[in-house]
């Protein structure tokens, strides 16, 4: 419901839309719900379970850590002597008011319950969260896949291997094997041996040759192990027919028109046999081909002829839906028998007279431009049903059917006559400026109404209705809210204006939904200069009543109109109509333009009674909606190009064979095949088992690379330890947390250096206490700053980056505690002490205290969030520097990471939209590039151009181009696009690369089959906290000032 704001009469009708909202989500914010429902097209529905969906699971959190005055116990504090109960006061006494009152903490093995939660502040949803379960185009990135990712998971249906632009032959082949009957007759086909050795023709020898290959192929797709079939063999015999230099990449249509072909003269040699040729008994002709009879008059002369056809055209172009489609192509021009021999020249009807078990239709969804001299695609939208009956095309109901046709004629006239009344009402006016008459009739009574200006200034107090202002509606939004008008004289709210009290009856009654008016505005409007009580009541009563008049009309002509639409809504529905349903079987889907683009099919599973999408290699679950976006068009340039209808009752078959597990229905299918074909799939499976005993002999003679952990991952990231360091802590003790103690190693010397006086007077215990809440109330206050485009403080500090996000207290405890206890602290003897008593003070904590898995999954995160940082960082700077490869690289590999974090919270990660930002600029930059070489045709350079496309553009734009793709990613891909389809057929290019261009094409324009693999960019080591920060500054001052940044 796109146009539901818009017809609902603009802002009022919106507030009923939010209001609706709050009572079912419960969410008050206006401004969040007003994005959701943009967010969602206007779609209430959609906006509500948007919002109402559940969130990925969190584990449950203990309470978070709370401002320095609210802490009632701490690790630090326990056995600590009582004279040291209190802490020094924070420097800042406004933002910490009771810090100076900081008891020593008790045990951490207080109960939960007695620690203070009120004051955590909850983690605010945002629209931006995405962590709605979702199938991605992409699930692998950055990882080499294993051979054993290609073998067939149980009795999923498997893929089909793409041979260089053949994913037509993909798309079409996997919407014939899913139809059991074809199925059945293709495993089936034999020939006798004197037939074989009798067909001396070079068409007859190669049509049985591709059905053996074509055998083959469905054998394999029944019973091998392997993820996805090669087919190879059967293209080359269809290679040799369509080769063209001029096209690479078949037209489906082409390709099944040509295939059915090859099958029917095949299946016509056996049937020859028995039936010399008598086409009739042809189980292609039988299961795919039917016949309609068309009558007709041309110029005054009728005729009648009956045709036969496989698959149906229908034009698109001006059509909202299939049946609009089947209509146009049933009546062309007008077949009124009273006129035929006078005025019409031309016209014809199509009726059906026998229907094929397979019904396809082809949409023609391309034209040649004559301007252009060359072909477009239309992308305009057509919504088709999962069932569609074909009793209206039927010449069975011939007489019905006519009758109906002119009824529905007679309607939409009167339709037009009503929609052209009711825009007289809502167009009013002789000039070009035109406006609903009931408003410019409410607009006089509120002129007359207005109190002059004198008038106001004296009574301060009194009220009167303002102007209301109205932008012009379109007529046929109106027609889409019948009621709206009435809607909008009705409601009333608390604040709307309202008359004096010594106003009349007619006049309090004609005001709507007004706002209040201050007396200062009211004294700037126009007003009668003169007006009496009975010429006010006059003109009143005369204006209201022409008004409730006027009102009505419209509503009758708005109900009439609805009437009408509902008629012609239900004019087929009679049960009389719905005899000879007909199932949507497959849907073959084309993206790109008319030159060049890559296909698809959705093909609905019987036994599993869903929809799967065939996609080259990749056989994935879909469902209707999934399809409606890809296939409707409208909406990107991926639209439906064929759509497959199967009768009622080869569906009802289907679904009666198919019941029970279909691995059981394949092994069936497999048992029931030829010696031969058996015999063929076990040896392509021992191959397989070959193969794959080979690769791990491969894997097992390779020198074995750990992993990297986290841990580790970090140390190349971000320590700061020089290699004396290194050399001196065992690896075992590299946890996150101990990284990070020693990044924030300096900070925290600095806090024990304060604390000289505490430890002199009072002992080691009392200093350790007293650095340990002056450190917290500093990082607390830092926590607390508002941030700056040049300052993120949560790059200077972990603990920052805990508080900002609300992490549990006891995280935020033990993680400042465990910073006191990093050995790399022993600089003097006062260091070295408050270490030793930290590092006991740890040893006591259990595992009933803390709980650790959250523990190491907040270290985690943040070792994540340095991480995205620092690829930030380098890729903006390498980008500033123009070295547009390796910042590309770094941008997606912080994007990619930066999305796992923003999943658990907005202030968990950093801003997507400067990363989504620059990796579109770096990413349309290196595209230029990138072309600018291939089209030089000098071999290294075009070498170099396809290198970059294939290694960094095309992997980069699929792994943008998911269901959450943003309009500006979607907008720069589609330039890419069209960069590169742009260079087709141009004379200055030669053939071979031409050829070339061909290949590149189909991964440019759909990948998602693809595993996608990006190789992730060298580690880079910040020297400390303080060096990252200003590095991040200069970098985010550049990006403002446009100044060139230095890479260090």
């Amino acid at each position: 419901m796109t146009a539901e704001l818009r017809a609902r009469g603009g802002g009022e009708d919106c507030q009923v839309l939010l209001n609706q909202m709050k009572e079912i989500t419960g969410i008050q914010d206006s401004a969040f719900l007003l994005a959701a429902l943009k967010a969602a097209d206007g779609d209430l529905m959609e906006a509500v379970t948007f919002l109402t969906e559940d969130p990925a699971p969190e584990p449950v959190q203990s309470p978070a850590a709370a401002e320095p005055s609210s802490w009632e116990g701490s690790v630090v504090g326990k056995q600590l002597p009582q004279d040291v109960s209190a802490a020094p006061a924070p420097h800042n006494q406004d933002n910490l008011r009771t810090a100076n009152t900081v008891r020593p903490l008790e045990s951490p093995k207080a109960p939960a319950a007695d620690r203070d939660a009120a004051e955590r502040p909850q983690d605010t949803p945002s629209a931006e969260n995405k962590n709605r379960s979702k199938r991605k185009r992409c699930e692998v990135w950055g990882e080499n896949p294993k051979q054993n990712d290609w073998r067939r998971a149980g009795d999923w249906p498997v893929g089909m291997k793409n041979i260089g632009n053949t994913c037509w032959f993909s798309a079409v082949i996997q919407s014939l094997f899913q139809l059991p009957d074809f199925r059945r007759l293709v495993l089936g086909y034999s020939l006798p041996q004197n037939v074989l050795e009798s067909c001396r023709s070079h068409t007859g020898k190669r049509n049985i040759a591709f059905m053996q290959e074509l055998q083959c192929l469905f054998a394999l797709m029944l019973g091998t192990w392997r993820k996805f079939v090669d087919p190879s063999a059967a293209l080359e015999l269809l290679r040799d027919v369509f080769r063209s230099a001029e096209q690479p990449q078949q037209d489906v249509s082409e390709f099944t028109h040509k295939l059915l072909d090859w099958l029917e003269d095949a299946f016509q040699l056996a049937v020859n046999v028995t039936s010399l040729g008598d086409k009739s008994e042809n189980p292609m002709v039988q299961l795919f081909y039917g016949t309609f009879l068309t009558e007709g008059v041309h110029e005054g002369n009728t005729f009648s002829k009956i045709e036969t056809f496989g698959q149906y055209p229908l034009q698109v172009n001006g059509y909202r839906n299939l049946n609009e489609c089947l209509e146009g192509a049933m009546v062309e021009g007008e077949m009124d028998e009273a006129t035929a021999s006078q005025s019409v020249k031309y016209g014809q009807e199509r009726w059906f007279t026998k229907l094929p078990p397979v019904l396809t239709f082809e949409l023609s969804r391309f034209e040649f431009n004559q301007s252009l001299g060359q072909p477009e695609k239309i992308h305009t939208k057509l919504e088709f049903p999962q069932t569609i009956y074909m009793d209206r095309y039927l010449y069975c109901n011939k007489d019905l059917i006519q009758m109906k046709r002119e009824e529905m004629k007679r309607l939409k006239e009167k339709m037009v006559t009503l929609q052209q009344k009711l825009e007289r009402y809502m167009e009013y006016g002789s000039g070009p400026a035109r406006f609903p008459l009931p408003d410019m009739l409410q607009y006089v009574l509120e002129f007359i109404a207005t109190k002059p200006a004198v008038a106001v200034s004296s009574a301060q107090s009194s009220q009167t209705t303002p102007l209301h202002s109205q932008a012009k509606p379109n007529v046929l939004d109106v027609l889409s809210q019948p009621n709206s008008l009435q809607e909008r004289t009705d409601a009333r709210t608390e604040d709307e204006a309202f008359f004096v009290a010594s106003s009349s009856p007619q006049q309090s009654c004609s005001m709507d939904l007004q706002p209040p008016v201050s007396a200062a505005e009211l004294s700037e409007r126009p007003a009668p200069h003169v007006v009496s009580k009975e010429e006010l009541i006059l003109v009143q009563t005369c204006l209201q009543r022409w008004r409730n008049e006027i009102e009505q009309d419209v509503q009758d002509l708005k109900e009439s109109i609805a009437r009408i639409s509902l008629s012609i809504e239900q004019m087929y529905c009679d049960p009389l109509l719905q005899q000879v349903p007909y199932r949507l079987h497959a849907v073959l889907v084309h993206e790109g333009q008319a030159n060049a683009g890559h296909y698809w099919a959705f093909i609905y599973d019987q036994p599993r009674k869903r929809w799967l999408k065939y996609n080259d290699i990749s056989v994935t679950e879909s469902s209707w909606e999934e399809l409606e976006r890809e296939s409707f068009g409208g909406l990107r340039n991926a639209s439906a190009y064929c759509l497959m209808y199967i009768s009622d009752q080869v569906s009802r078959v289907g679904a009666d064979e198919d019941e029970g597990p279909e691995a059981r229905q394949f092994q069936r299918e497999v048992e029931a095949l030829s010696p031969e074909l058996r015999h063929y799939i076990q040896e392509d499976n021992w191959r397989l088992e070959q193969e794959a005993e080979e690769w791990d002999e491969e894997q097992s003679c390779k020198i074995p690379q750990m992993e990297p952990s986290p841990t580790s991952e970090l140390q190349d990231l971000s320590s700061e330890s020089g290699p004396e360091q290194s050399s001196v802590c065992e690896p075992s003790v590299h946890s996150l947390s101990s990284e990070h103690a020693r990044i924030a190693k300096e900070q925290t010397a600095k806090a024990i250096a304060n604390t000289a006086d505490a430890y002199e007077k009072n002992g080691v215990e009392a200093a350790l206490c007293e650095a340990f809440h002056e450190e917290y109330s500093r990082l607390y206050l830092l926590s607390k700053e508002t941030p700056t485009p040049q300052n993120d403080a949560r790059l200077q500090h972990v603990l920052i980056y805990f508080l900002q996000n609300n992490a549990p207290q006891q995280v935020v405890e033990r993680t400042l505690l465990e910073q006191f206890a990093d050995k790399n602290l022993s600089y003097d003897e006062r260091s070295i002490s408050i270490m030793k008593v930290a590092r006991a003070k740890l040893s006591e904590i259990g595992p009933d205290d803390v709980d650790m898995e959250e523990y190491k999954r907040w270290h985690e995160d943040y070792s994540l969030f340095r991480k995205v940082s620092i690829y930030l960082l380098t890729g903006l700077e390498l980008y500033q520097n123009r070295k547009y490869q390796e910042s590309l690289t770094y941008l997606v590999y912080a994007y990619q990471s930066n999305t796992k974090l923003l999943l658990k919270g907005t202030n968990r990660g950093v801003s997507e939209s400067l990363i989504a930002l620059y990796r579109r600029k770096c990413l349309l930059k290196l595209n230029e590039v990138a072309a600018s070489l291939f089209v030089s045709c000098e071999e290294a350079h075009v070498s170099e151009g396809v290198s970059i496309l294939n290694e960094l553009i095309i992997p980069c734009m699929h792994l943008m181009n998911n269901f959450e793709i943003s309009k500006e990613d979607l907008d720069a891909i589609e330039v890419m696009r069209n960069r590169w389809c742009s260079y087709l057929g141009r004379e200055d290019m030669d053939a071979k690369l031409q050829m070339k261009l061909g290949e590149l094409l189909p991964r440019l324009l759909d990948g998602s089959t693809e595993v996608i693999v990006l190789k992730e960019p060298p580690k880079i080591r910040p020297n400390s906290p303080y060096d990252l920060c200003s590095r991040f500054a200069a970098v985010m001052e550049s990006i403002h000032g446009a100044s060139a940044v230095t890479v260090k």
